[in-house]
């Protein structure tokens, strides 16, 4: 810089040899223009990677030794190591795994070690890819970048290895998904050819979560972005020839009960011959948040036989599936079995099932019965400037902030809880916010009371939508 400011000239091989300095150095970040798809600046890029970075053989890398457990520095003379950076699936040749060696060479038909699976691999022939095709190869030196078929047990991040050096790379970071839709098969019948693109499409893809909720039955797709989602549903279609329909996941809401009370419930019916005759006497109470189901014998002098006391439970738990609200399950209620009465001819398991769902019934319309919607604990990283259209647009959605936090590089963090109700959604709302430059993490954490006026309004539309 000094001799440039007295006058001096530098020459060019002076400024490349400064300027290559900086880039291996990650200080200087070379930008180059071009177009893959009209195939311009392609061969400018490719002699830019030889001519300014490092040659990949010449690069040291961190590696975690398997029988130490500390790091090492190794470099392209070591024992073989490899890492598994991507995995496809050919319709015709199955699954496709690329790696890279950073020391030692794998060649083809041996059998090599993955020491993140504790497993060893046999592979066939190794080759390299150009655009589409296949060049088979011998052996892939430290530095190359080789595929391989049909390994049985290795996944995107995994470390291949030298078993008699075993050493692991550190798992590649991959960012949590944001944007959740619920995925179902377009064509009646397909489900189980969606459920097989989808695991094939997840080793491709580790951003990608698929998931069945048991409570909604439902299965859920989870990526980055609606844009992400639309572009696997696409692949999907194209690559496995299955179509699938997308929608909005359902909210799991729960009812529950905030007062106690005592009720009884009689099932007796006479149809000529054999009756049938229950009668259970019960106590509904609420029991703290998370406190699930608790059921309560308090029978005494057999007024209700002991065999029947399994199916009084058993009612119960099948009413608390379907709460008298909107039919969401009921949840952090004990009921106590207080008093009934049975008949020696007429009472039945049945009769005591039909008696304790009318006595859950009862009970639960006595017991202040309230709903609850799933709230989230949501972690906003965004720059200081957009914080506060953040902190409004979450004000908006009945979000409660907890802090803020300041990071570096002019990076804030926005905690918040929020009903999931209002952020089904949000990676589309933060997109916008912040340009696209916005990103989140969110957690369940616990339910809260549903507002009065938007439990009525669930309420109605979930009645409505029972009737059609």
């Amino acid at each position: 810089m000094m001799r440039y400011l007295d006058g001096e000239t530098i020459s060019d091989e002076e400024i490349m040899k400064c300027l290559i300095k900086g880039i291996r150095h990650a200080v200087i970040f070379p930008v180059l223009c071009g177009s893959a798809y009209k195939d311009i600046g392609l061969g400018r890029l490719m002699n830019a990677i030889i001519d300014y970075t490092y040659p990949a053989i010449l690069n040291d890398f961190v590696v975690i030794n398997e029988k130490t457990g500390e790091e090492e520095i190794r470099d392209a003379n070591a024992p073989m190591a490899a890492l598994v950076f991507k995995t496809t699936s050919d319709p015709f040749v199955g699954r496709l795994s690329f790696f890279r060696v950073f020391s030692g060479k794998i060649t083809g038909d041996s059998v090599i070690y993955n020491a993140s699976r504790d497993h060893e691999e046999r592979i066939g022939t190794i080759f390299t890819m150009r655009g589409k095709t296949q060049i088979p190869l011998k052996a892939i030196s430290a530095g190359d970048i080789g595929v391989v078929a049909k390994l049985q047990y290795t996944s995107t991040g995994d470390t291949l290895s030298d078993k008699n050096a075993p050493v692991k790379f550190a798992p590649i970071a991959f960012p949590l998904p944001m944007y959740t839709r619920a995925i179902l098969a377009k064509k009646k019948g397909e489900e189980e050819k969606v459920a097989t693109a989808l695991s094939r499409l997840m080793d491709e893809d580790p951003t990608i979560i698929v998931t069945k909720n048991t409570s909604t039955k439902e299965t859920l797709i989870s990526g980055m972005w609606d844009q992400h989602i639309e572009i696997i549903m696409e692949r999907m279609a194209r690559k496995f020839g299955v179509e699938a329909v997308l929608k909005a996941p359902t909210i799991e809401y729960r009812e529950t009960i905030r007062s106690s009370a005592e009720v009884e419930g009689k099932h007796k019916k006479q149809s000529g011959g054999h009756g049938q005759y229950g009668h259970v006497v019960i106590k509904m109470e609420p029991l703290p948040p998370g406190g699930g189901f608790e059921f309560v014998d308090k029978i005494f002098g057999g007024a209700v036989p002991r065999q029947y006391i399994p199916a009084v439970e058993k009612g119960m738990r099948e009413s608390m599936e379907h709460g008298i609200l909107a039919g969401y399950p009921v949840v952090d209620v004990r009921i106590t079995l207080l008093d009934g009465s049975y008949h020696t001819v007429d009472s039945s398991e049945m009769a005591f099932k039909i008696a304790s769902h009318e006595a859950f019934k009862k009970a639960a319309e006595k017991s202040a019965p309230v709903l609850m919607e799933p709230y989230y604990n949501l972690d906003v990283l965004c720059a200081e400037s957009m914080m506060g259209d953040v902190i409004g647009d979450l004000n908006t959605k009945r979000g409660r902030i907890l802090g803020m936090q300041s990071l570096d590089d002019g990076m804030s963090c926005v905690k918040a809880q929020v009903p999931y109700a209002e952020i089904s959604e949000y990676a589309v709302d933060l997109r916008a916010l912040t340009q696209g430059l916005g990103t989140f993490e969110m957690k369940f954490d616990h339910y809260e009371d549903v507002p009065l006026k938007l439990a009525e309004k669930i309420i109605a539309e979930r009645a409505a939508l029972k009737e059609q």
